[in-house]
């Protein structure tokens, strides 16, 4: 059973949440379009549904709702910005923005992040760059849920990718993906509908194949991009290393298995080597290479190209990355926002714990 709300409503009620717990008005309503951004786009796992999970944090002191956003080292082209443990969906677009404000400079910008906590889709982020005839790149990384190729241990989070590259007429090209088979947030929409997962997302704790969606609670992990050695999961292994080292060792937060859970009652690890969670942004302004009118000329060009390639399945058509995210966009911000039972409840009941109408 579904509720479907409109993406005012809903703004306006995380926006209204994030003030209640202390956000400033600029905070909260950043905070609130980031969140929100995931669900029209499709992404349900990373909008509303997680609000509570954001308050929670900030019940036990681990996220600054009034942080001081600084950078902390510069050169032209690179920064490093310490989140100040402030919420991840304001301090990313901070540190975006200084990419962004570096590339109008110098032609390009790259900013790492520490000191920070979970920040929503990556894609939002690095569609940021578009506006300015950019390409935008941004990774985090995340707790430890997934297991390296060959081993039991969790070491790395889903640890995404997302890079936005703007184009003419047509859509924008949008890759915004997980480094494992699947994010854990569709493990959680599946426990939410009783439904397994597919082979190849998620091992038991003994390393062996299972299709419980409820695997990680009973202490089993995700699986790298390919499931398994013969899929390559060598390669998914490889990318969320990337990943984690960019975001993470490179800017001097918590990296590999120390990075802060995002569930408010599992403990923080012990011995962590560095602050917070940490992020990676790109921005490279077209110019820096040749025209911006040629290159979204020829993007328009290699995108119709790759849609008019020969479809496997007729019903089926070849899609660019980003397309599917922007037709339930414009369909979400016409009908609404579908949210599943548990999620509304949800949200009802932070409504009622802080005074907010839902």
């Amino acid at each position: 059973m579904e509720e479907t709300l409109t993406y005012e409503r809903l703004l306006l009620f995380a926006e209204n949440i994030f003030l209640k717990i202390g956000c400033n008005n600029d905070d909260a309503a950043i905070a609130a379009k980031v969140l929100l951004s995931a669900d029209l786009r499709g992404v349900d796992s990373h909008g509303v549904a997680r609000l509570s999970g954001y308050v929670r944090l900030w019940q036990v002191q681990r996220v600054n709702v009034k942080p001081i956003i600084n950078i902390i080292h510069e050169t032209p082209s690179t920064a490093v910005v310490d989140g100040d443990a402030g919420l991840g969906l304001v301090v990313a677009p901070f540190a975006m923005q200084v990419a962004i404000d570096k590339a109008k400079k110098v032609g390009t910008g790259w900013v790492s992040v520490q000191n920070s906590n979970h920040y929503g889709i990556a894609g939002y982020h690095a569609m940021m760059a578009l506006q300015y005839d950019m390409i935008g790149i941004a990774m985090t990384n995340a707790s430890a849920l997934v297991a390296p190729t060959f081993s039991k241990d969790k070491m790395l989070g889903t640890n995404p990718i997302a890079v936005a590259i703007p184009a003419g007429n047509e859509q924008p090209f949008v890759a915004d993906f997980a480094t494992t088979t699947a994010a854990n947030g569709k493990l959680e929409i599946l426990q939410r509908k009783n439904k397994p997962v597919p082979a190849g997302w998620v091992q038991t704790k003994e390393g062996e194949e299972s299709v419980n969606a409820g695997e990680l609670k009973d202490g089993g992990a995700l699986l790298p991009l390919g499931g398994s050695r013969e899929g390559s999961s060598h390669k998914g292994y490889m990318l969320g290393s990337i990943v984690d080292i960019f975001s993470a060792v490179l800017s001097g937060a918590n990296y590999g298995p120390w990075v802060p859970p995002f569930p408010a009652y599992i403990p923080m690890p012990a011995n962590m080597p560095g602050k917070g969670i940490g992020h990676f942004f790109g921005a490279m302004r077209i110019d820096a290479f040749r025209t911006a009118i040629d290159f979204k000329n020829d993007m328009d060009n290699w995108i119709r190209a790759f849609k008019k390639a020969t479809p496997v399945n007729e019903n089926q058509p070849v899609i660019i990355p980003g397309e599917p995210e922007a037709a339930i966009e414009k369909e979400r911000r016409a009908i609404g926002i579908p949210l599943h039972k548990v999620v509304a409840d949800d949200l009802k009941e932070l409504g009622l714990t802080f005074g907010v109408i839902f």
